[in-house]
């Protein structure tokens, strides 16, 4: 897994990105994508999940889950805003934890 600091361009600012792995068997399905949404929310940073060309709002679980994520895919979790580096860190460690599956 990775870190790295971005720039997405002068409009839209700098953000943190880390790349996960989704390891639950069954993919990113709603309890883990629940979770995750939870988890996000928490935070003020705004969070999103891209996976592929397709980014979503990490913090809407309907949205996390029309990524349809499955088993072995790479996302990026995408931060920015004061508290972005806990919150990346936070949710890397639901994907390491395979959401306590």
């Amino acid at each position: 897994m990775t870190e790295s600091n971005q720039s997405t361009g002068e409009e839209q600012g700098e953000y943190l990105s880390r790349q996960v792995v989704v390891a639950n068997e069954h993919g990113l399905h709603a309890r883990p994508a629940g979770k995750l949404a939870q988890r996000a929310q928490g935070f003020a940073a705004q969070i999103s999940i891209v996976l592929d060309e397709q980014e979503v709002d990490a913090k809407s679980i309907l949205d996390v889950l029309t990524l349809a994520a499955g088993p072995g895919d790479v996302l990026e979790i995408r931060a920015s805003g004061d508290d972005a580096a806990q919150a990346v860190e936070a949710l890397e460690t639901l994907f390491r934890k395979r959401f306590n599956d």
